[in-house]
């Protein structure tokens, strides 16, 4: 049995933390009380009130970071779960079947992983409009050849295995085959390739929003609440600080928690 490393305990209570504190948003930081604008209390320091102190339009720095993190994990989850959906049957079709079928899917992904993500991402966003959502599928959509290229590979090597045999024996259709007895095999491999995608999916958003390529106000993204704040810096450096310190935690998390999984599964 292998041994649970520190590090991946300090990612799964990072991951914990985020995800506890976007489902309690609406008791931790009630968004009616601490998110309306207030002119009279524009950028006011931290304090007992303000615990993260107020930005440009007096609204409660700490409730719009609480409640970003619902935000950011969403887009992030939404952009994995496009990303596998798409991904992991191309890729087990590829495996599973000989020919031209294989061949086309697995060129169709070397033309997209031969473009760097971002730069792709960028583009996709540009060209679809500044909107979280457009953001969330311009980043999915450049990713999809991983999971192809992994699942492919685990299904080359399972589709030749004894119960896949014996289950050809029985009858059992192709995509009965795929589904009920190759996917779940590659399961754990694509949760660990899913984990550490998850939080370079936020990271991704973060950046979109930041150049202003994803969520647009008043929604408390936290890339999006970087790039206001910055331009208060150096002076009001608390509408930047606390959404960059959630989003460095939030991707932190993950990929330790990711590395570890993948750890685990290796057997190291």
């Amino acid at each position: 049995m292998s041994v649970v490393r520190p590090l991946t305990m300090i990612g799964a209570s990072l991951v914990a933390l985020v995800l506890a504190l976007a489902l309690l948003a609406d008791i931790v930081a009630p968004a009616a009380t601490g998110g309306r604008i207030d002119m009279l209390q524009k950028l006011k320091p931290p304090s007992a009130s303000h615990p993260f102190g107020t930005d440009e339009l007096g609204r409660d720095v700490f409730t719009r970071v609480i409640h970003g993190a619902r935000v950011s994990l969403a887009s992030g989850l939404g952009i994995v779960l496009l990303t596998v959906a798409i991904g992991v049957p191309l890729g087990a079709i590829a495996g599973y079947r000989d020919g031209w079928w294989s061949g086309l899917i697995m060129r169709v992904a070397d033309i997209f992983m031969s473009v760097p993500y971002l730069a792709l991402a960028l583009g996709l966003a540009a060209a679809l409009g500044a909107d979280l959502l457009h953001a969330s599928i311009a980043v999915a959509i450049p990713w999809w050849p991983w999971y192809a290229r992994v699942v492919r590979s685990q299904v080359l090597t399972l589709r030749r295995s004894a119960f896949v045999e014996a289950a050809r024996a029985l009858g059992r259709g192709d995509t009965g085959i795929i589904v009920r007895h190759i996917l779940p095999n590659c399961a754990a491999v694509i949760v660990v390739q899913a984990t550490l995608q998850l939080g370079l999916a936020i990271l991704t958003v973060g950046a979109l929003g930041f150049l202003g390529l994803g969520a647009r106000p008043p929604v408390p993204e936290w890339g999006l609440m970087i790039a206001t704040g910055r331009n208060f810096l150096p002076g009001w450096w608390w509408p930047t600080l606390f959404p960059g310190i959630l989003l460095f935690v939030t991707v932190l998390g993950f990929n330790l928690l990711g590395d570890g999984l993948h750890d685990a599964i290796a057997g190291d």
